[in-house]
């Protein structure tokens, strides 16, 4: 039997197609989306179906679900028409209002009630933004979904009339915890909307998706004969692409995961709520039935793409360099605020350089310097998930820096726990099939994940007591 997963991220689309039974890989495809930080979610769409062609379609899988970007604000008026383009995740546009809804109610209320604090990342702080930049748009809005809503609804058939099977029934909108909690107007504690939160964003009550359980199906495919969808294949519940990324890494209570992108963000599987009223940790749940407490850095493999570029070598040759150096680099601290830091929350900060000796001022010494001041940065992430509840045992790193040697070697010296990387794959699309193999099976499926390589815990104290006491 095969399942289908996507990953509708912010730069592309993914779909895999996979054994039911073993998660194994047997097509996929890809599509990509447009730059920006607002799109048109008929972009999305149109590489959704592309996606799904060049993956030779999914007439043959018993279930689709999709993992999407957290955050994006799809506004939809009464006939099921996206009233603007999305502001997605990154569109920083919305600080301003995320700092007015966080003057209004406090910051350990909105923590209370929702598990976050708004940044301009997260819709509510969207919606305001709508509401007040663009009045009359915001007074449109019938009904508020999150990019992997909107694309699962369209999936099953849904949209304005005229252009879709099933026409515009909002009411037929549906999203699961994970990316409800990403929302800021949807608790984890108790597993429903904070309509309050929404109309003073918004101004004024709309239709939100009901979300499913993590085994409920959502809807069915409406079918496309043209790209390989046919009708009534069982759609999941989706989830956001952190949690989706944590399905397809099997990861359970007590695993960390530190994702070293563009930017960087460490997440854990916990039991209970989070609520973190300095807004350090974002109090999301995950795809199942527990917590996905998360922090976020700005600088991660950059940091790498910096140093590298600064000494006329690539990554491998950045890896080979650090290696040369001893822990500590001789000294030398790297704070890599390069882009500001989002955790800890100093945007306006800058990169700065510690301990310059004659000794240590060698390229070496800056290659293990900026491995180790990327590395401190997101130890400092975990530490937060500690203090807010998480009980780390294991650490996995994903992400392309993650397979430089240098960087697994390091981080075993400073995170203190054993760390696992796993093998380069599309996570986020295989939680989303994996979620759908469970829907179909009735309960929760488990894959093996291959392992490129497990550390035990080397701990080097100094380097972190050193990346302290300067940065």
């Amino acid at each position: 039997m095969l399942v289908a997963g996507v990953d509708s991220s912010t730069q592309s689309c993914k779909v895999v197609v996979c054994d039911a039974d073993t998660g194994r890989v047997l097509r996929a495809g890809r599509a990509p989306h447009p730059d920006g930080t607002e799109v048109d979610p008929e972009a999305w769409w149109d590489a959704l179906r592309a996606a799904i062609a060049e993956a030779g379609g999914v007439a043959d899988a018993a279930a689709i679900a999709i993992g999407g970007q957290q955050h994006g604000m799809v506004a939809l008026d009464a006939g099921g028409r996206v009233i603007r383009p999305a502001l997605l995740w990154n569109d920083t546009r919305s600080a301003a209002a995320a700092d007015a809804l966080r003057a209004e109610f406090g910051d350990a209320e909105l923590a209370q009630r929702t598990g976050l604090v708004p940044v301009a990342s997260f819709t509510i702080a969207k919606l305001r933004w709508l509401r007040d930049a663009e009045p009359a748009a915001a007074e449109r809005v019938a009904a508020v979904a999150l990019p992997h809503d909107w694309l699962s609804w369209r999936l099953a058939g849904y949209g304005p009339a005229g252009e879709s099977p099933r026409g515009p029934d909002l009411a037929a909108l549906w999203t699961d915890r994970s990316d409800a909690s990403g929302t800021g107007y949807w608790s984890a504690r108790t597993g429903a909307y904070d309509r309050g939160l929404l109309e003073a964003a918004l101004g004024h009550d709309a239709v939100l998706p009901r979300v499913r359980s993590p085994l409920e199906t959502g809807g069915t495919t409406a079918g496309d004969p043209r790209i390989g969808i046919p009708a009534g294949i069982p759609i999941g519940p989706g989830a956001g692409d952190n949690a989706a990324a944590a399905l397809g890494l099997g990861a359970g209570v007590g695993d960390a995961v530190i994702s070293i992108g563009t930017s960087g963000t460490v997440f854990g599987v916990a039991e209970h709520p989070v609520a973190d009223p300095s807004g350090t940790v974002a109090g999301f749940a995950d795809a199942g039935g527990a917590q996905l407490p998360l922090i976020a850095t700005l600088n991660a493999a950059r940091v790498l793409d910096t140093v590298a570029a600064l000494l006329g070598v690539d990554h491998d040759g950045l890896g080979r360099l650090a290696l040369e150096s001893p822990p500590g680099a001789a000294g030398l601290v790297l704070q890599p605020y390069f882009a500001g830091e989002r955790t800890p929350n100093l945007p306006d900060a800058t990169a700065t350089l510690f301990g310059m000796t004659l000794a240590s001022t060698r390229r070496e010494h800056l290659a293990r310097a900026a491995v180790e001041g990327l590395l401190c940065g997101l130890a400092d992430g975990l530490d937060a998930l500690r203090d807010a509840g998480l009980e780390a045992r294991t650490a996995t790193l994903i992400g392309g820096a993650a397979l430089n040697p240098a960087v697994q070697r390091i981080a075993a010296q400073i995170l203190g726990l054993p760390v696992r990387i796993p093998a380069p794959a599309e996570y986020v699309a295989l939680g989303a099939a994996r979620q759908a193999a469970s829907l179909v099976r009735g309960a929760a499926v488990h894959w093996v994940v291959p392992l490129l390589a497990e550390l035990a815990p080397a701990d080097e104290p100094r380097i972190r007591a050193q990346y302290r006491a300067r940065a």
